[in-house]
């Protein structure tokens, strides 16, 4: 390699926060034309890393050099003139803006002193065309599903003219056709030159697109090997160990049923639901995007109301659209959004561990500190929560521990039925395996637990039977020894509206 070739370097970067080194002397290049793979654990430094070069961070020691000069990022728009664009896990988009106010957002084309609608919606035109997208400049951002946003986001970033382009699990929240589609434009950056530092837990997706790959972990880089590592190798680099079983679920004895779903409906979005969930059990719910997987598991809890159908719990009935009901009876939700949804950015560790059982721990309006204190640090501590402290914010954890801080508030409530809603979705694979123990450790103990994953091979893996939803129904159930990725995918496409496909679904044909 040349050194024209190369965009950027990063050398001895060192960064530590109270109480916590996040990186520890980390080197990394990128030449030009090349997708190279940033890997590691939750928590192993990639996120500030990536702020390093985004100027959000400052580096407490080491240099970052583009084109071979050492330069110093203050700020956004020092790494905007660098041609550095970072697309995060969160949009950085304004809801009520277009999509080309979006794009040029700071940066409006103006003519006499004004903004110049015409030429910034026609430019945003290009730019969305240029990476396959089928959305008009005027439309409004809020009207946007997840794909069309990653695709904003990259049009925004081609519109800095960059030529470093970072992506931080960019495939996340997106279907398989969908994250297809975003390889042929990141195929098509790397031909025109462009730099792509491509952050990702999905290691199939590491030789499919992927020129070299530098681990992460504990804040240090570990090593540099092509993309066609094999994956455990990659899995042994990450997490410092080999990882024997990638799913590794055991049954216990199944006992009495706990969660009683019958004839649950909602007009227009799911109908004639009808399934149970027994002690010991791991139940999982496949589909594709829009089949009505979460909007049954959020009327179940209480969240959305329903129009006909009955919930129960070790046969009791619940008060339809009643959270407190559902939470009174031993229903826990870990929701697919976690941060919007399942914590409180702004508290600390211990307080959000403490929001499901506050009440209980209150009397006579006092709460129980000492009491909420000592369960949280236990419920922590069993966990293995990487934190600095009790006290630490949740909005700094990494994705994986902040997961475990949501599942770890059903465990102090004593919950007997646990509905997991994406539960690894951005999480590294050493993460994964420790919440699968826990699903384990949940079941041994009498609970019952009901999955939602996008991720097949993570159903099929933990799953003890797997319900399929397609269009708003049941489409068929499957025993885990029936239960391939071809007969899931037969059921996800059928239409269960139609007798005979309801028939043969049921019998896992």
């Amino acid at each position: 390699m040349s050194n024209r070739d190369e965009l950027l370097r990063i050398e001895g970067i060192r960064k530590t926060f109270p109480g916590v080194v996040a990186l520890d002397g980390v080197d990394f290049d990128l030449r030009r034309g090349e997708v190279h793979v940033l890997l590691g654990e939750n928590g192993a430094g990639k996120s500030t890393l990536i702020k390093m070069l985004s100027g959000a961070y400052h580096p407490d020691e080491g240099r970052v050099l583009v084109d071979g000069e050492e330069v110093h990022i203050r700020g956004a728009q020092d790494a905007e003139r660098l041609g550095i664009a970072t697309i995060y896990q969160e949009f950085n988009l304004v809801p009520d803006l277009t999509v080309a106010e979006n794009i040029f957002l700071g940066r409006q084309p103006r003519r006499f002193g004004m903004i110049d609608r015409k030429t910034m919606e026609a430019d945003a035109e290009v730019l969305l065309k240029r990476v396959g997208v089928n959305v008009s400049p005027r439309a409004r951002v809020r009207e946007l599903g997840i794909a069309r946003l990653q695709m904003v986001e990259i049009a925004k970033a081609l519109s800095l003219n960059a030529r470093v382009l970072i992506m931080d699990e960019p495939t996340a929240v997106l279907t398989s056709e969908e994250v297809e589609k975003l390889f042929v434009i990141v195929r098509q950056l790397r031909e025109d030159g462009v730099g792509v530092v491509f952050i990702t837990h999905h290691l199939e997706e590491i030789a499919a697109l992927g020129d070299r790959v530098t681990v992460i972990r504990d804040g240090k880089s570990v090593g540099q090997v092509p993309a066609t590592t094999a994956e455990d190798e990659l899995v042994r680099l990450m997490v410092g160990r080999s990882i024997e079983q990638q799913y590794p679920r055991e049954v216990p004895e199944k006992g009495a049923a706990l969660l009683t779903v019958e004839g649950l409906t909602r007009d227009g979005v799911f109908h004639d639901v009808s399934f149970e969930v027994h002690a010991g059990e791991v139940v999982g719910i496949a589909g594709l995007v829009g089949a009505g997987r979460t909007e049954v598991v959020r009327a179940v809890f209480g969240a959305d109301p329903y129009d006909k159908g009955d919930v129960k719990v070790a046969g009791a009935r619940l008060k339809g659209h009643d959270v407190n009901a559902a939470m009174a009876a031993g229903i826990g939700l870990v929701p697919e959004d976690r941060k919007g949804q399942g914590l409180v950015l702004d508290q600390t560790v211990e307080e959000n561990l403490g929001l499901v059982t506050m009440r209980a721990a209150t009397r006579a309006g006092l709460v129980d500190l000492k009491g909420q204190h000592e369960a949280a640090a236990r419920i922590a501590g069993q966990l293995g929560v990487r934190m600095a402290g009790l006290g630490q914010h949740v909005r700094t954890l990494s994705g994986g521990n902040q997961q475990k801080v949501v599942i770890g508030k059903w465990l102090l409530a004593d919950t007997k039925v646990l509905i997991l809603d994406e539960p690894t979705r951005g999480i590294d694979v050493g993460a994964k395996v420790e919440i699968y123990q826990l699903i384990n450790e949940l079941t041994a103990a009498g609970a019952a637990v009901l999955m939602i994953s996008s991720d097949l091979p993570e159903v099929l893996g933990m799953s003890d039977r797997v319900l399929v939803m397609a269009q708003g129904r049941i489409a068929g159930e499957l025993a885990a020894a029936d239960a391939t990725q071809d007969a899931v995918m037969a059921l996800a496409v059928s239409n269960p509206t139609n007798e005979k496909t309801e028939t043969e679904a049921s019998r896992g044909h």
